[in-house]
């Protein structure tokens, strides 16, 4: 990092974060506690901040290694700095085993450190998201900003030069005047590939609180783009007692400051849930007007209808005709013994094309497929 580029309260903040990504519990009290021993100390001397973060920012000894780790690769260099012994390696020093009984073949305990990470993470993958533990979420925040998500295409009405395809007329007539008369090389063309424009619908009723914060997290994932392609044409809305679009807080870089943002714009949370109500205002409003016409509309909810489940069931015929995919995706779903039973699953199911799991990590990348495939 560049000092002479950002603010020193915004590089702390993204050397908190940072943290919060690589699995240290960061939380907002610590973070402000650690920005307040920064300026008492003073930003600018290397070895303060360390001290300043380690105290601030740690919550117990496993937490040091990967502060260190984590400060060395934001701050640069850290001469002149203690480096932390993770736990499992110090165990393995106290073992009165040599080394090569220990691991095999002389090698150290790193190599079982990183199977161990590796294992966790898997496990953490099919892990149902409204059961895990605080410092499980970090971790879990840290794998959704990982996922690369595949823009839908759709046909595009114009034509682009191509290597083969049709034959472009007008070109090839106009190279052949440019020579005089003389035939010249075929020039072909076809019609190109366009991002198709992806809708989120996110219930965030009280049923659906448990998984309300990973669910915007995909959303703002969808939203952003992958790490290296561009995002297709999202809106985003939120479902509950009344209809709230927050696309614009959804398109901020940033996940932890684009779900406050959304947090401030949306007044229902872990209310009562009135789909048709919801949805009937998202087509009056939005969706017949064009944002719904031959997008693929993808609705985050479990299906608890407070209202009329036949109101819902008709908004849903309105959606299926408009959409050219609509995705209802249930966190209950993926659950075993699970049975779509309740009114307003039964109302919607026969107007969706596809009706997935959404309560882990790994159905999150199903969803992720099912749109990308559109």
């Amino acid at each position: 990092m560049n000092p002479t580029l950002h603010a020193p309260d915004e590089i702390l903040l993204g050397f908190a974060r940072a943290l919060r990504s690589a699995g240290v519990p960061v939380t907002h009290d610590r973070a402000t506690t650690f920005l307040t021993a920064t300026s008492l100390v003073g930003v600018d001397d290397r070895r303060h901040t360390y001290w300043s973060g380690r105290a601030t920012l740690c919550a117990g000894p496993d937490d040091l290694a990967r502060y260190d780790q984590v400060f060395e690769a934001w701050f640069g260099s850290r001469e002149g700095l203690p480096r932390s012994i993770p736990r499992e390696q110090s165990q393995q020093v106290a073992s009165p085993l040599p080394a090569d009984e220990e691991t095999g073949d002389g090698a150290t305990g790193e190599s079982e450190t990183l199977r161990a990470a590796a294992s966790t993470a898997e496990v953490l993958r099919h892990r149902d998201v409204a059961a895990l533990e605080p410092h499980q979420k970090a971790l879990l925040d840290a794998m959704i900003r990982s996922l690369r998500p595949r823009p839908p295409l759709r046909r595009d009405t114009r034509r682009t030069p191509w290597r083969r395809g049709e034959i472009d007329l007008g070109r090839t007539l106009r190279r052949t005047l440019e020579q005089m008369g003389e035939p010249g090389r075929t020039v072909h063309r076809r019609r190109g590939t366009q991002p198709r424009r992806v809708v989120l619908l996110v219930d965030v009723s009280a049923s659906m609180r448990p998984y309300a914060d990973a669910l915007l997290r995909l959303c703002h994932r969808i939203s952003t783009g992958s790490n290296h392609g561009k995002a297709a044409p999202t809106e985003v809305f939120t479902l509950g007692t009344r209809l709230t679009r927050i696309t614009r807080a959804m398109h901020t870089a940033d996940a932890e400051r684009a779900l406050v943002r959304a947090g401030d714009e949306v007044p229902d949370w872990s209310g009562g849930t009135r789909l048709g109500e919801t949805l009937a205002a998202f087509l009056d409003r939005w969706g017949a007007r064009g944002m719904a016409r031959g997008a693929v509309v993808v609705v985050f909810s479990d299906g608890w209808e407070r209202g009329d489940a036949t109101q819902l069931g008709e908004q849903m015929q309105r959606l299926h005709r408009l959409a050219h995919k609509v995705v209802w995706v249930n966190p209950h779903r993926g659950k075993e013994g699970y049975e779509p039973l309740q009114q307003g699953i039964l109302a919607v199911l026969p107007y969706c094309h596809e009706f997935v799991a959404g309560h882990s990590l790994r159905s999150f990348e199903q969803v992720l497929e099912v749109i990308g495939d559109a």
